[in-house]
């Protein structure tokens, strides 16, 4: 007769007990220092821990959450923690996890802007963005490849792309312009050519199971996260009092044309606006701060970008930069106080990006987890993102013009930093290089050309 205890245990595996709000609290902080990479790093990051290590949410509903996120505008890697954060511990944990996830980028942006701004002319430092420049060039230049990759899937689409170019590289269409008429082309083309704008692909494909999870793929949906008109409704309207209390005090103490007043008003059309990543809204962000307001130079602009790729958080968190050398540059509290202006300006341009993505999370996903099936792109959106490829190139292209030209076409071409863009984009598309490694190896180039090659051939 067989012993029982020599049979083997096929029992299945138990979840692990649920997280206290105090271990999501340690974990979502941890993240927001250490995610790097862009979104396609950060999601991974999160995948990995939350899916195959801690089980804290299975495959099927984390794909589930994320393609939701894809969908929005804004930060779809910051949206994706604050959704998880609010289907495990409701609306304060997804408060947490989104918040987490872009507070460290804050402060360390807000550590850099002062230390550009004050110490940018230094020679030493001066050299090290003569390198980054070029390189943040080679990264908006892969991110156009990376998307038009697996977006462009025919001539439609191509159609599309090649006149978002056209649109804003020669004729200066504002970008809401731009998305509303690829919207619009996208519905149209669904309508007669449906096989062409079919979305395809996602975030990777299908992992094998990491064993039961705490919230796993049949796990009832919890009390909280099931949608409720009521919900809805007080939900709404908190978000649209706060934003209105905020705006509304920024009128009250400084007026409608004040600097922090339409930084508030600017950022938040601009986060409504941010379809396919940080690399599509910047163009829009370029015109506004640069152009229109006049908050920062085109080449500040480009610096703003090369420490936002070196810092954690979502990209789009350059918009603290140039709130940041806005608040600087007009001074806001007086000549002596331009620290404490920037700041101030710097967290202002982070609310009101970000406020949107918490909304649009808080309010929609008790209705995506009531539905609980996998969502389609629609034909306008795979419009719009067709049309953001076209974005990123006229992106790149003023980018490599102010690299290589910086005195304009009449001024003396800058050898030095297109061979340092050239072995940047090798690096890129070639050898798979992460952003740190470029970055930091440009950056290296840049200050060696600077103090020690460049005063050689001058003498």
């Amino acid at each position: 007769m067989t012993d029982p205890a020599a049979l083997p245990d096929t029992a299945p595996p138990a979840p692990p007990p649920p997280p206290s709000f105090g271990e999501a609290l340690r974990y979502w902080w941890r993240l927001g220092f250490i995610s790097f990479g862009g979104p396609a790093g950060q999601i991974a990051l999160m995948h990995e821990e939350l899916v195959e290590r801690k089980r804290w949410i299975s495959e099927g509903r984390f794909l589930h959450a994320l393609n939701y996120c894809m969908v929005l505008p804004g930060p779809e890697a910051q949206q994706l923690a604050t959704y998880i954060g609010w289907l495990m511990h409701r609306s304060w944990g997804g408060v947490v996890a989104g918040g987490l996830f872009v507070l460290p980028s804050l402060f360390i942006l807000i550590a850099l802007s002062w230390v550009y701004m004050a110490w940018g002319q230094v020679p030493a430092v001066a050299g090290l963005f003569y390198g980054i420049k070029p390189a943040v060039t080679a990264l908006v230049v892969h991110a156009a490849w990376r998307v038009g990759s697996r977006t462009l899937r025919n001539a439609w689409l191509w159609a599309i792309a090649s006149a978002a170019f056209v649109a804003i590289f020669a004729l200066d269409v504002p970008f809401p312009l731009i998305v509303l008429a690829a919207g619009l082309a996208g519905a149209l083309g669904g309508r007669l050519a449906p096989q062409h704008f079919r979305a395809g692909g996602g975030h990777g494909g299908k992992h094998a199971s990491a064993g039961p999870a705490v919230i796993d793929d049949h796990t009832p949906v919890p009390p909280h996260a099931r949608f409720r008109w009521g919900r809805f409704w007080r939900v709404l309207v908190l978000f649209l009092g706060l934003w209105v209390l905020v705006l509304g005090g920024l009128v009250a103490v400084y007026g409608w044309q004040g600097t922090l007043t339409q930084m508030g008003w600017f950022f938040t059309k601009a986060a409504l606006l941010t379809f396919g990543g940080a690399y599509a809204v910047l163009p829009y962000v370029y015109q506004g701060a640069v152009d229109h307001y006049q908050w920062l130079t085109a080449t500040q602009m480009i610096d703003g970008l090369a420490l936002g790729e070196t810092t954690p958080g979502p990209l789009i968190m350059v918009v603290a930069f140039v709130g940041f050398v806005g608040g600087w540059n007009q001074a806001l509290f007086g000549p002596e106080h331009t620290l404490l202006a920037g700041a101030v300006a710097a967290t202002v341009v982070t609310f009101f990006t970000f406020l949107p993505s918490f909304l649009f999370i808080l309010l929609g996903a008790p209705f995506i987890e009531t539905t609980h099936g996998q969502l389609r792109f629609t034909a306008p959106l795979t419009g719009i993102t067709a049309a953001v490829v076209g974005v990123i190139v006229n992106l790149a292209v003023f980018f490599a013009w102010h690299v290589l030209w910086p005195q304009g076409w009449a001024g003396r071409f800058e050898w030095a930093a297109a061979v340092i863009g050239v072995g940047a984009a090798i690096a890129l598309f070639r050898f798979k290089a992460g952003v740190i490694p470029v970055i930091a190896g440009a950056a290296l180039a840049g200050l060696a050309w600077s103090l020690a090659i460049a005063p050689r051939l001058a003498g």
